[in-house]
Protein backbone atom coordinates (compact mmCIF):
# COMPACT_ATOMS: atom_id res chain seq x y z
CA UNK A 1 0.00 0.00 0.00
CA UNK A 2 1.42 3.44 -1.13
CA UNK A 3 1.73 5.37 2.33
CA UNK A 4 2.55 9.15 2.79
CA UNK A 5 4.28 9.92 6.14
CA UNK A 6 5.43 13.63 7.07
CA UNK A 7 9.57 13.34 7.73
CA UNK A 8 9.72 16.27 10.10
CA UNK A 9 7.63 14.01 12.98
CA UNK A 10 7.54 10.01 11.40
CA UNK A 11 3.69 10.65 11.92
CA UNK A 12 1.67 9.03 8.91
CA UNK A 13 -0.16 11.28 6.74
CA UNK A 14 -2.25 8.81 5.12
CA UNK A 15 -2.16 5.44 3.03
CA UNK A 16 -3.75 4.70 -0.68
CA UNK A 17 -5.24 1.58 -1.98
CA UNK A 18 -3.32 0.52 -5.48
CA UNK A 19 -5.84 0.73 -8.54
CA UNK A 20 -6.86 -2.78 -9.09
CA UNK A 21 -6.37 -3.90 -13.21
CA UNK A 22 -10.05 -3.43 -14.02
CA UNK A 23 -9.31 0.73 -12.85
CA UNK A 24 -5.62 0.78 -14.83
CA UNK A 25 -7.30 -1.29 -17.69
CA UNK A 26 -10.30 2.16 -17.42
CA UNK A 27 -7.56 4.80 -17.21
CA UNK A 28 -5.17 3.42 -20.01
CA UNK A 29 -8.48 3.24 -22.27
CA UNK A 30 -9.73 6.81 -21.30
CA UNK A 31 -5.91 8.08 -21.94
CA UNK A 32 -5.53 6.45 -25.65
CA UNK A 33 -9.05 8.04 -26.53
CA UNK A 34 -8.49 10.90 -25.16
CA UNK A 35 -5.05 11.32 -26.76
CA UNK A 36 -6.05 10.17 -30.20
CA UNK A 37 -8.71 13.77 -30.44
CA UNK A 38 -5.91 15.92 -28.62
CA UNK A 39 -3.43 15.18 -31.21
CA UNK A 40 -6.00 16.56 -33.69
CA UNK A 41 -6.29 19.26 -31.83
CA UNK A 42 -4.30 22.60 -34.12
CA UNK A 43 -1.49 23.17 -31.87
CA UNK A 44 -2.49 26.78 -31.09
CA UNK A 45 -5.79 25.04 -29.32
CA UNK A 46 -3.84 22.93 -26.96
CA UNK A 47 -1.55 25.82 -26.05
CA UNK A 48 -4.07 27.53 -23.93
CA UNK A 49 -4.68 24.56 -21.55
CA UNK A 50 -0.28 24.77 -20.38
CA UNK A 51 -1.38 28.46 -19.68
CA UNK A 52 -4.41 27.51 -17.41
CA UNK A 53 -3.01 25.07 -15.79
CA UNK A 54 -0.42 27.46 -14.87
CA UNK A 55 -2.57 30.02 -13.41
CA UNK A 56 -4.12 27.03 -11.35
CA UNK A 57 -0.59 26.46 -9.59
CA UNK A 58 -0.68 29.88 -8.77
CA UNK A 59 -4.59 30.22 -7.50
CA UNK A 60 -3.48 28.25 -4.64
CA UNK A 61 0.23 28.26 -3.73
CA UNK A 62 0.23 27.87 -0.26
CA UNK A 63 -2.30 24.43 -0.70
CA UNK A 64 -0.09 23.18 -3.06
CA UNK A 65 3.34 24.45 -0.86
CA UNK A 66 1.91 22.67 1.97
CA UNK A 67 1.29 19.18 0.63
CA UNK A 68 5.04 19.53 -0.82
CA UNK A 69 5.87 19.97 2.45
CA UNK A 70 4.01 17.78 4.87
CA UNK A 71 4.95 15.14 2.33
CA UNK A 72 8.37 14.80 1.40
CA UNK A 73 9.92 17.80 4.15
CA UNK A 74 10.67 20.51 2.21
CA UNK A 75 11.24 23.85 3.24
CA UNK A 76 7.85 25.76 2.63
CA UNK A 77 9.97 28.59 1.01
CA UNK A 78 11.38 26.26 -1.17
CA UNK A 79 8.60 24.65 -2.14
CA UNK A 80 6.78 27.37 -3.17
CA UNK A 81 9.62 28.35 -5.71
CA UNK A 82 8.58 24.69 -7.03
CA UNK A 83 5.47 25.72 -7.26
CA UNK A 84 5.93 28.86 -9.82
CA UNK A 85 8.98 27.08 -11.25
CA UNK A 86 6.34 24.53 -12.45
CA UNK A 87 3.94 27.55 -13.09
CA UNK A 88 7.22 29.28 -15.43
CA UNK A 89 7.65 25.70 -17.30
CA UNK A 90 4.19 25.61 -18.49
CA UNK A 91 3.92 29.42 -19.26
CA UNK A 92 7.37 28.54 -21.30
CA UNK A 93 5.88 26.08 -23.65
CA UNK A 94 2.73 27.59 -23.70
CA UNK A 95 4.96 31.28 -25.25
CA UNK A 96 7.10 29.41 -27.01
CA UNK A 97 6.53 25.28 -28.52
CA UNK A 98 4.91 26.75 -31.57
CA UNK A 99 8.29 27.67 -32.99
CA UNK A 100 9.86 24.56 -30.92
CA UNK A 101 7.82 22.15 -33.53
CA UNK A 102 7.28 24.43 -36.41
CA UNK A 103 7.92 22.28 -39.62
CA UNK A 104 11.35 22.48 -41.33
CA UNK A 105 11.94 22.68 -44.69
CA UNK A 106 14.53 21.20 -46.54
CA UNK A 107 15.66 23.23 -49.77
CA UNK A 108 15.29 21.43 -52.88
CA UNK A 109 15.07 21.93 -56.80
CA UNK A 110 12.56 19.66 -57.89
CA UNK A 111 10.66 18.38 -55.20
CA UNK A 112 8.98 19.71 -51.63
CA UNK A 113 10.41 18.38 -48.40
CA UNK A 114 9.86 18.92 -44.91
CA UNK A 115 10.40 17.91 -41.67
CA UNK A 116 7.61 17.76 -39.31
CA UNK A 117 7.03 16.80 -35.38
CA UNK A 118 3.98 14.42 -34.40
CA UNK A 119 2.94 13.21 -31.16
CA UNK A 120 3.69 9.59 -30.39
CA UNK A 121 0.96 9.06 -28.02
CA UNK A 122 0.07 8.46 -24.32
CA UNK A 123 3.28 8.77 -22.05
CA UNK A 124 4.43 7.02 -18.64
CA UNK A 125 5.92 9.07 -16.56
CA UNK A 126 7.80 7.50 -13.55
CA UNK A 127 8.58 10.68 -11.22
CA UNK A 128 10.77 10.90 -7.72
CA UNK A 129 9.85 12.09 -4.66
CA UNK A 130 12.27 15.00 -4.36
CA UNK A 131 10.32 17.62 -7.04
CA UNK A 132 7.23 16.14 -6.75
CA UNK A 133 5.25 18.77 -8.89
CA UNK A 134 8.17 20.20 -10.95
CA UNK A 135 9.56 17.01 -12.17
CA UNK A 136 6.10 15.93 -13.54
CA UNK A 137 5.44 19.47 -15.04
CA UNK A 138 8.75 19.92 -16.78
CA UNK A 139 7.84 16.81 -18.35
CA UNK A 140 4.06 17.06 -18.52
CA UNK A 141 4.38 20.70 -20.82
CA UNK A 142 6.17 20.04 -23.38
CA UNK A 143 4.33 16.63 -23.49
CA UNK A 144 0.32 18.37 -23.80
CA UNK A 145 1.77 21.11 -26.13
CA UNK A 146 3.33 17.91 -28.26
CA UNK A 147 -0.04 16.43 -28.58
CA UNK A 148 0.94 13.70 -26.46
CA UNK A 149 -1.32 12.13 -23.17
CA UNK A 150 0.31 11.20 -19.73
CA UNK A 151 -0.05 9.00 -17.32
CA UNK A 152 1.73 9.28 -13.89
CA UNK A 153 3.15 6.61 -11.77
CA UNK A 154 4.78 8.48 -8.77
CA UNK A 155 6.90 7.96 -5.72
CA UNK A 156 4.77 6.24 -3.23
CA UNK A 157 5.70 8.55 -0.57
CA UNK A 158 4.21 11.49 -2.19
CA UNK A 159 1.02 9.60 -3.38
CA UNK A 160 -1.08 12.52 -2.22
CA UNK A 161 0.86 15.07 -4.30
CA UNK A 162 0.47 12.57 -6.98
CA UNK A 163 -3.16 12.23 -7.47
CA UNK A 164 -3.59 16.12 -6.43
CA UNK A 165 -1.50 16.57 -9.82
CA UNK A 166 -4.06 14.96 -12.09
CA UNK A 167 -7.35 17.11 -10.25
CA UNK A 168 -5.26 20.29 -11.19
CA UNK A 169 -4.80 19.63 -14.71
CA UNK A 170 -8.09 18.11 -14.99
CA UNK A 171 -9.55 21.58 -13.20
CA UNK A 172 -7.51 23.44 -15.76
CA UNK A 173 -9.56 22.07 -18.55
CA UNK A 174 -7.48 19.27 -19.80
CA UNK A 175 -9.95 16.88 -21.27
CA UNK A 176 -11.13 13.68 -19.30
CA UNK A 177 -8.49 11.04 -19.63
CA UNK A 178 -6.01 12.57 -21.16
CA UNK A 179 -3.66 12.87 -17.43
CA UNK A 180 -4.01 10.27 -15.09
CA UNK A 181 -2.36 9.39 -11.72
CA UNK A 182 -2.31 5.48 -11.30
CA UNK A 183 -1.43 4.02 -8.26
CA UNK A 184 0.56 1.13 -8.25
CA UNK A 185 3.38 -1.31 -6.87
CA UNK A 186 6.51 -1.34 -8.16
CA UNK A 187 6.32 -4.89 -10.01
CA UNK A 188 3.07 -3.37 -11.61
CA UNK A 189 5.37 -0.85 -13.71
CA UNK A 190 6.65 -3.49 -16.51
CA UNK A 191 3.12 -3.97 -16.82
CA UNK A 192 2.11 -0.81 -17.57
CA UNK A 193 5.33 -0.41 -20.07
CA UNK A 194 4.72 -3.53 -22.08
CA UNK A 195 0.67 -2.21 -22.95
CA UNK A 196 0.38 -1.22 -26.78
CA UNK A 197 -1.61 1.85 -25.57
CA UNK A 198 2.28 3.22 -23.90
CA UNK A 199 3.77 4.53 -26.67
CA UNK A 200 7.05 6.15 -24.57
CA UNK A 201 8.92 6.03 -20.95
CA UNK A 202 10.72 8.86 -19.18
CA UNK A 203 12.29 8.32 -15.60
CA UNK A 204 13.36 9.99 -13.10
CA UNK A 205 15.24 8.26 -10.14
CA UNK A 206 17.70 6.57 -9.43
CA UNK A 207 20.42 4.75 -11.49
CA UNK A 208 19.56 1.28 -10.66
CA UNK A 209 15.54 2.27 -11.02
CA UNK A 210 16.69 3.48 -14.01
CA UNK A 211 18.37 0.83 -15.38
CA UNK A 212 15.96 -1.97 -14.74
CA UNK A 213 12.95 0.47 -16.75
CA UNK A 214 15.55 0.87 -19.55
CA UNK A 215 15.10 -2.76 -19.81
CA UNK A 216 11.63 -3.22 -19.86
CA UNK A 217 11.17 -0.34 -22.14
CA UNK A 218 13.93 -1.87 -24.39
CA UNK A 219 12.49 -5.40 -24.59
CA UNK A 220 8.99 -3.76 -25.87
CA UNK A 221 11.05 -1.46 -28.15
CA UNK A 222 9.52 2.06 -26.91
CA UNK A 223 11.37 5.34 -26.69
CA UNK A 224 12.49 6.42 -23.40
CA UNK A 225 14.21 9.50 -21.41
CA UNK A 226 15.96 8.71 -18.21
CA UNK A 227 17.44 11.45 -15.72
CA UNK A 228 19.57 9.43 -13.19
CA UNK A 229 22.21 10.26 -10.45
CA UNK A 230 24.44 12.38 -10.09
CA UNK A 231 27.48 12.96 -7.82
CA UNK A 232 28.21 16.66 -9.24
CA UNK A 233 31.40 18.10 -8.93
CA UNK A 234 32.08 21.78 -7.74
CA UNK A 235 35.63 22.96 -8.68
CA UNK A 236 37.15 25.86 -7.47
CA UNK A 237 40.39 26.91 -8.88
CA UNK A 238 43.03 28.96 -7.14
CA UNK A 239 41.68 32.58 -8.62
CA UNK A 240 38.30 31.75 -7.66
CA UNK A 241 36.54 34.54 -5.87
CA UNK A 242 36.02 32.86 -2.83
CA UNK A 243 33.49 34.61 -1.03
CA UNK A 244 31.05 34.17 -3.98
CA UNK A 245 32.50 29.98 -4.56
CA UNK A 246 31.67 29.31 -1.02
CA UNK A 247 28.02 30.95 -0.70
CA UNK A 248 26.92 29.13 -4.25
CA UNK A 249 28.72 25.75 -2.69
CA UNK A 250 26.49 25.99 0.32
CA UNK A 251 23.12 26.88 -1.70
CA UNK A 252 24.37 24.14 -4.07
CA UNK A 253 24.92 21.34 -2.13
CA UNK A 254 22.31 22.25 0.69
CA UNK A 255 19.08 23.03 -1.22
CA UNK A 256 16.34 20.42 -0.66
CA UNK A 257 18.16 19.40 1.95
CA UNK A 258 20.93 17.89 -0.32
CA UNK A 259 18.28 15.46 -2.09
CA UNK A 260 19.02 16.74 -5.52
CA UNK A 261 20.44 14.97 -8.03
CA UNK A 262 22.33 18.29 -9.45
CA UNK A 263 23.30 19.25 -5.57
CA UNK A 264 27.11 20.24 -5.57
CA UNK A 265 28.35 16.50 -3.64
CA UNK A 266 32.29 16.88 -4.43
CA UNK A 267 33.47 20.24 -3.70
CA UNK A 268 37.30 19.83 -5.31
CA UNK A 269 39.39 22.60 -4.42
CA UNK A 270 42.54 23.97 -5.62
CA UNK A 271 45.29 23.34 -2.48
CA UNK A 272 46.31 26.92 -2.40
CA UNK A 273 42.74 28.17 -1.20
CA UNK A 274 41.49 25.25 0.40
CA UNK A 275 41.79 26.25 4.07
CA UNK A 276 40.20 29.64 3.45
CA UNK A 277 37.42 28.19 1.15
CA UNK A 278 36.50 25.48 3.56
CA UNK A 279 36.46 27.74 6.40
CA UNK A 280 34.08 30.42 4.84
CA UNK A 281 31.73 26.66 3.87
CA UNK A 282 31.97 25.86 6.99
CA UNK A 283 30.73 28.76 8.83
CA UNK A 284 28.09 29.46 6.16
CA UNK A 285 26.87 25.52 6.41
CA UNK A 286 27.05 25.47 10.66
CA UNK A 287 24.35 28.59 9.95
CA UNK A 288 21.53 27.27 8.36
CA UNK A 289 18.37 26.76 10.18
CA UNK A 290 17.35 23.07 10.72
CA UNK A 291 13.72 22.72 12.03
CA UNK A 292 10.24 22.44 11.06
CA UNK A 293 10.16 22.51 7.60
CA UNK A 294 7.22 24.61 8.09
CA UNK A 295 8.37 27.36 9.58
CA UNK A 296 9.55 30.58 7.38
CA UNK A 297 13.04 30.68 8.68
CA UNK A 298 14.24 26.70 8.46
CA UNK A 299 16.66 26.26 5.42
CA UNK A 300 17.02 22.21 5.99
CA UNK A 301 14.21 20.43 6.48
CA UNK A 302 14.42 16.08 7.23
CA UNK A 303 15.42 13.61 5.12
CA UNK A 304 12.58 11.99 3.30
CA UNK A 305 12.97 9.06 4.59
CA UNK A 306 14.23 7.48 7.48
CA UNK A 307 16.01 4.35 5.65
CA UNK A 308 17.81 7.85 3.81
CA UNK A 309 18.92 9.11 6.46
CA UNK A 310 20.54 5.82 7.88
CA UNK A 311 22.21 5.37 4.09
CA UNK A 312 23.60 8.60 4.22
CA UNK A 313 25.06 8.73 7.91
CA UNK A 314 26.44 5.24 6.80
CA UNK A 315 28.43 6.69 4.23
CA UNK A 316 29.67 9.63 6.43
CA UNK A 317 30.67 7.40 8.81
CA UNK A 318 32.57 5.48 6.32
CA UNK A 319 34.35 8.10 5.20
CA UNK A 320 35.34 9.33 8.19
CA UNK A 321 36.96 6.03 9.26
CA UNK A 322 38.88 6.21 5.78
CA UNK A 323 40.56 9.66 7.24
CA UNK A 324 38.61 12.72 6.34
CA UNK A 325 37.70 15.04 8.72
CA UNK A 326 34.44 15.71 10.13
CA UNK A 327 34.40 19.71 10.42
CA UNK A 328 30.50 20.22 11.09
CA UNK A 329 27.53 17.97 11.66
CA UNK A 330 27.94 14.31 10.61
CA UNK A 331 25.82 13.07 13.49
CA UNK A 332 21.76 11.93 13.16
CA UNK A 333 19.99 14.89 14.55
CA UNK A 334 18.44 13.45 17.91
CA UNK A 335 13.79 13.26 18.25
CA UNK A 336 11.40 12.72 15.94
CA UNK A 337 11.73 12.92 12.00
CA UNK A 338 14.51 12.12 9.97
CA UNK A 339 16.61 15.20 10.21
CA UNK A 340 20.31 15.00 9.91
CA UNK A 341 22.13 18.40 9.99
CA UNK A 342 24.44 20.26 7.09
CA UNK A 343 27.78 18.50 7.22
CA UNK A 344 31.18 19.08 5.85
CA UNK A 345 33.96 16.02 5.10
CA UNK A 346 37.00 17.98 4.68
CA UNK A 347 40.27 15.75 3.23
CA UNK A 348 38.18 13.55 1.18
CA UNK A 349 40.31 11.53 -1.27
CA UNK A 350 38.85 9.74 -4.39
CA UNK A 351 38.73 6.54 -2.56
CA UNK A 352 36.29 7.19 0.32
CA UNK A 353 32.38 6.01 0.19
CA UNK A 354 31.92 10.56 -0.13
CA UNK A 355 33.49 10.64 -3.46
CA UNK A 356 32.81 7.75 -4.66
CA UNK A 357 29.06 7.35 -4.04
CA UNK A 358 26.12 9.72 -4.52
CA UNK A 359 25.34 11.25 -1.25
CA UNK A 360 21.67 12.42 -1.34
CA UNK A 361 21.69 14.75 2.22
CA UNK A 362 23.44 17.46 3.30
CA UNK A 363 26.81 16.38 3.52
CA UNK A 364 29.38 18.22 1.19
CA UNK A 365 33.18 16.24 1.18
CA UNK A 366 36.32 18.41 0.22
CA UNK A 367 38.78 17.14 -2.18
CA UNK A 368 42.17 19.13 -2.22
CA UNK A 369 44.05 19.16 -5.76
CA UNK A 370 47.06 20.69 -6.50
CA UNK A 371 45.99 22.55 -10.03
CA UNK A 372 43.78 22.14 -12.72
CA UNK A 373 44.62 19.05 -14.22
CA UNK A 374 44.12 17.31 -11.19
CA UNK A 375 40.86 18.46 -10.46
CA UNK A 376 39.47 18.15 -14.27
CA UNK A 377 40.87 14.53 -13.81
CA UNK A 378 38.68 13.97 -10.67
CA UNK A 379 36.17 15.67 -11.62
CA UNK A 380 35.76 12.90 -14.52
CA UNK A 381 36.12 10.18 -11.85
CA UNK A 382 33.05 8.71 -11.42
CA UNK A 383 30.09 6.84 -13.06
CA UNK A 384 27.79 9.78 -13.23
CA UNK A 385 27.98 13.06 -15.81
CA UNK A 386 24.77 15.27 -14.64
CA UNK A 387 26.33 18.37 -13.81
CA UNK A 388 29.38 20.52 -12.65
CA UNK A 389 30.59 23.78 -11.64
CA UNK A 390 33.50 25.42 -12.35
CA UNK A 391 34.73 28.61 -10.63
CA UNK A 392 38.10 30.50 -11.85
CA UNK A 393 38.50 34.21 -12.80
CA UNK A 394 39.87 33.48 -16.20
CA UNK A 395 37.57 33.34 -18.65
CA UNK A 396 39.59 32.14 -21.13
CA UNK A 397 40.95 29.22 -19.23
CA UNK A 398 37.33 28.44 -18.09
CA UNK A 399 36.51 28.25 -21.94
CA UNK A 400 39.19 25.75 -22.29
CA UNK A 401 38.49 23.48 -19.35
CA UNK A 402 34.73 23.14 -19.93
CA UNK A 403 35.20 20.40 -22.97
CA UNK A 404 37.25 18.16 -20.80
CA UNK A 405 34.16 18.07 -18.43
CA UNK A 406 32.26 14.90 -18.35
CA UNK A 407 28.92 16.18 -18.13
CA UNK A 408 25.69 17.23 -19.33
CA UNK A 409 26.24 20.65 -18.22
CA UNK A 410 28.98 22.96 -16.88
CA UNK A 411 27.93 26.33 -15.30
CA UNK A 412 30.89 28.69 -14.79
CA UNK A 413 31.24 30.65 -11.77
CA UNK A 414 27.78 30.08 -11.15
CA UNK A 415 25.32 26.70 -9.47
CA UNK A 416 24.48 24.17 -11.65
CA UNK A 417 20.18 24.49 -11.75
CA UNK A 418 17.57 23.38 -14.25
CA UNK A 419 15.96 25.87 -16.83
CA UNK A 420 13.02 25.39 -19.04
CA UNK A 421 14.91 27.66 -22.09
CA UNK A 422 18.03 25.18 -21.54
CA UNK A 423 18.19 21.35 -22.28
CA UNK A 424 18.83 19.39 -19.23
CA UNK A 425 19.78 15.53 -18.62
CA UNK A 426 23.17 13.58 -18.55
CA UNK A 427 25.40 11.22 -19.90
CA UNK A 428 27.44 8.04 -18.06
CA UNK A 429 25.71 6.80 -15.75
CA UNK A 430 22.96 9.60 -15.15
CA UNK A 431 21.13 8.78 -18.03
CA UNK A 432 20.34 9.96 -21.80
CA UNK A 433 17.83 12.05 -23.45
CA UNK A 434 16.87 15.68 -22.78
CA UNK A 435 14.08 17.34 -21.05
CA UNK A 436 13.43 21.54 -21.35
CA UNK A 437 14.18 23.38 -24.12
CA UNK A 438 13.38 22.80 -27.47
CA UNK A 439 15.75 19.85 -27.61
CA UNK A 440 13.15 18.50 -24.54
CA UNK A 441 9.69 18.75 -26.42
CA UNK A 442 11.43 16.86 -29.33
CA UNK A 443 12.18 13.58 -27.25
CA UNK A 444 8.27 12.42 -27.70
CA UNK A 445 7.67 13.29 -31.04
CA UNK A 446 7.25 11.39 -34.94
CA UNK A 447 10.46 13.33 -36.75
CA UNK A 448 8.34 12.32 -40.27
CA UNK A 449 10.14 13.01 -43.51
CA UNK A 450 7.29 14.10 -45.63
CA UNK A 451 8.95 14.28 -49.71
CA UNK A 452 6.51 15.10 -52.15
CA UNK A 453 7.22 14.65 -55.87
CA UNK A 454 6.28 17.06 -58.77
CA UNK A 455 2.84 15.59 -60.41
CA UNK A 456 3.68 13.88 -63.77
CA UNK A 457 1.62 14.89 -66.56
CA UNK A 458 -0.42 12.06 -68.45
Amino acid sequence: MPLSVNPATGDRIAGYDVHPPEQLEAVLAAAAAAQHDWRATPLDKRLPLLSAIARELRSDVERYAELITREMGKPIAEARAEIEKSAWTLDHYAENSERYLAAEPVPSSATESVVVFEPLGVLLAIMPWNYPFWQFFRFLAPALAAGNGAILKHASNVSGCAVLLAEIVRRAGAPEGLCSTVLVEPATVADLIADDRIAAVTLTGSTEVGAIVAAQAGAQLKKHVLELGGSDPFIVLADADLDAASTAAVRSRFNTTGQSCVNAKRLIVDESVADEFVDLVVDKAAALVVGDPLDEKTQIGPLARGDLRDVLHGQVERTVAAGATRRVGGHPVDGPGFFYPPTVLDHVTPEMAAFTEETFGPVASVTRVSGAAEAIELANRTEYGLGAALWTADLDEARRLVPLIDAGAVFVNGMVASDPRLPFGGIKKSGYGRELGWHGIREFVNVKTVWIGPVVQA
